[in-house]
């Protein structure tokens, strides 16, 4: 069925903002502005970044609710059709999944390619599955253990390219890449718990997803606003206190260093905004047409990433993370069904005298058959 020009402006939509979401986080990363101590440093807020992330989750739920009264007395809205008897509470555990999980990523991405980053992500479908073999007692089929097993390879393929290769000016050296890679795996595996959670306790609830989002954005802004005050008197790791006070986070050296650059700014104000448009769209294509349409159109955005990271020269070209990009979006499209399967063509009924003849024969016998 050929799409209707809404929904081609809703592809496009989830692509651009998609892309522009993780490009615009990982640009803030290249970007140097002087500090809280005076000195031009280079801009490594990875919990600033997820707390810019959240607020934009938030406008999710304020474009929920200009749709929600400006439609209530004309029969709603498709986006805005469901349960409004709930405690947004239950959304809770779902949002500290996100936090945490967006937080590691966050923290990955500063160590690694925005192209790998956005590859990793795909990991996700691995430990979706175990999740829910584990805690939904959900049966796994042929097709989507191919799918599993092919995203397993695609990502071996990507992360042993990364441990191989190291892009001319890549300051932070193979352990970062790796170290990041690794990141981006582990915050997988929450996002998954998430995922896994709000289909156990959520879904049945049948709350709107743009309702859910924004919700779940709230507390998680409200949760690490929070959390950046005790960041900011922690002690880091090593390799992990790139601010002048060598702690977790130091929230007003990253506002001090958006402030003296107009092009960070940009930056956050690109991830903020772009977040809610893409949550806008991601939720809009799954109503309007389906979930694996978004899938389908989340590995065009990887895409679109990885040829732009090599057009700007945020990482070389190897042949390498071609082949792992394949197999990777192979797996993405097996598992989730996306691959036709030839079927066999029926053969048409026989129109000659004899197969009519033999035809009748059998109705006659039916009939028969039947009577008794």
């Amino acid at each position: 069925m050929a799409w209707s020009g809404y929904q081609k402006f809703l592809a496009i939509m989830l692509v651009v903002t998609g892309s522009i979401n993780s490009l615009s986080t990982k640009w803030a990363d290249k970007l140097q502005s002087k500090g809280s101590d005076g000195l031009i440093t280079n801009f490594e807020h990875p919990f600033l970044q997820a707390t810019a992330m959240f607020l934009g989750e938030m406008m999710c739920l304020v474009i929920f609710k200009i749709i929600y009264f400006k439609t209530k007395n004309t029969g709603g809205h498709s986006l805005t059709n469901g349960n409004q008897n709930f405690n947004p509470f239950i959304l809770m555990p779902a949002a500290m999944f996100d936090l945490v999980g967006t937080s590691i990523m966050y923290i990955g991405l500063t160590l690694t390619y925005v192209s790998s980053f956005q590859m990793f992500r795909g990991s996700i479908i691995v430990f979706v599955a175990v999740l829910s073999m584990t805690f939904l007692n959900r049966r796994i089929i042929r097709r989507e253990w191919v799918g599993i097993l092919s995203v397993i390879i695609g990502l071996i393929v990507v992360g042993v390219t990364d441990a191989l290769y190291q892009s001319a000016g890549e300051a932070k050296g193979r352990n970062s890449l790796i170290t990041g890679d690794l990141l981006i795996i582990v915050a997988q595996v929450v996002s998954a718990c998430q995922m896994v959670y709000e289909e156990k306790y959520v879904a049945g609830l049948n709350i709107p997803s743009m309702q859910a989002v924004g919700w779940e954005g709230v507390f998680g802004f409200t949760v690490l606003s929070g959390l950046l005050v005790v960041f900011y008197w922690t002690p880091a790791p090593p390799h992990f206190g790139n601010n002048p006070r060598g702690t977790v986070e130091d929230a007003i050296d990253g506002l001090i260093q958006i402030a003296n650059n107009p092009l960070l700014l940009l930056a956050t104000m690109g991830t903020i905004v772009s977040i809610a448009f893409f949550n806008f769209a991601g939720v809009s294509i799954t109503k309007e047409m389906s979930a694996t349409t978004r899938m389908v159109l989340d590995s065009i955005r990887t895409f679109v990433i990885w040829m732009f990271s090599l057009a700007v020269r945020w990482q070389s070209f190897h042949w390498q993370h071609l082949i792992g990009f394949a197999i990777l979006i192979f797996g993405m499209c097996e598992y989730n069904g996306v691959i036709p399967r030839c079927r066999p063509t029926p053969e048409p009924p026989a129109n000659d005298a004899e197969g009519q003849a033999v035809n009748t024969e059998a109705d006659k016998m039916d009939t028969e058959n039947e009577e008794h």
